[in-house]
């Protein structure tokens, strides 16, 4: 094993026991998949899950080893855009508990790792599209994951998944609320992670708020016929989270409100995402037209 190899093996465990990882998969793929593949060249822009404060770093030089922490890189240094930190990303992940074979959507793909990530989780049965809305972060990301031919890379916001079916979702954007478009999108018994965050005003590129999995209903096996679309989906927060914000697909009435919902409870027990029609209840901690995180 060359000193790389065992850098990536350690990063790996350094992570599943700071995210507490589950998926023997994921870890295994942190292990395997080549970090530096999915970056610009170095020395690179770096900052840790605590260092939101404080100025951005360089790392010493040009050696790979310096990627085998648990800090978000620099995918574009210019605009600070990172790539988010590997144990923020991996409980995100980890909570899909992605199978072989699974169909994955991958919104905010950048220039491809965790996409590559979660592909190797699924494998060649597998099926694995990531949407990246910026053109230059696509094109890279496209040309990172030529040689896995289970992964597409499109442009785009995912506001056009018309006759798509996923069985796990990962939106690595903040937004105000899931689009319809993603909801309809998951299969029965998939899951979505995704941040739902609010922008203060001059921050509109960086929003805080939750990270949140919500799970659709199984399809019945008594009567092998679909559950209805209206029963509540099960939803569940997972930890606080800073984020770049998504573009095209935010709405400013829902972040006035996700605004004042944090305020009155910052961490709320949520329960489910509601679809159903409903005036805005004492159980409605978040209430936008057809999504509803309800405690």
């Amino acid at each position: 094993m060359s000193d790389l190899d065992a850098r990536r093996r350690f990063y790996a465990e350094d992570v599943q026991l700071s995210a507490n990882v589950q998926s023997a998969a994921l870890v295994e793929a942190l292990a395997t998949v080549p970090r530096e593949r999915f970056l610009p060249p170095g020395p690179w822009t770096i900052r840790g899950e605590a260092d939101l404060q404080r100025a951005p770093r360089q790392t010493p030089d040009a050696d790979p080893h310096w990627l085998y922490h648990n800090v978000a890189v620099a995918i574009d240094p210019a605009r600070q855009l990172f790539n988010g930190a590997p144990g923020l990303v991996a409980q995100a992940i980890d909570a899909l508990t992605l199978q072989p074979g699974d169909r994955v959507l991958h919104l905010g793909t950048g220039l491809g790792y965790y996409t590559a990530i979660m592909a190797h989780c699924v494998g060649p049965r597998g099926r694995l599209l990531g949407l990246e809305v910026d053109v230059a972060l696509a094109a890279g990301a496209r040309a990172n994951l030529a040689d896995v031919s289970w992964v597409e890379i499109r442009e785009g916001t995912g506001a056009d998944l018309t006759g798509e079916a996923f069985d796990a979702m990962l939106i690595n954007a903040g937004v105000t609320h899931p689009l319809p478009q993603w909801l309809d999108a998951l299969a029965p018994g998939g899951r979505m992670v995704l941040p739902v965050t609010a922008t203060m005003p001059g921050m509109n590129s960086i929003g805080k708020g939750l990270l949140v999995l919500v799970e659709r209903p199984v399809v019945d096996q008594l009567t092998s016929s679909p559950v209805d679309q209206f029963p509540p989906w099960a939803a569940r927060l997972l930890t606080f989270v800073a984020i770049y914000s998504a573009l095209g697909v935010r709405d400013d009435e829902a972040n006035r409100a996700l605004g004042m919902a944090l305020q009155r409870n910052p961490f709320p027990p949520i329960k489910s995402l509601r679809r159903d029609p409903h005036d805005a209840g004492p159980t409605c901690w978040l209430h936008t037209p057809g999504a509803c995180l309800s405690l």
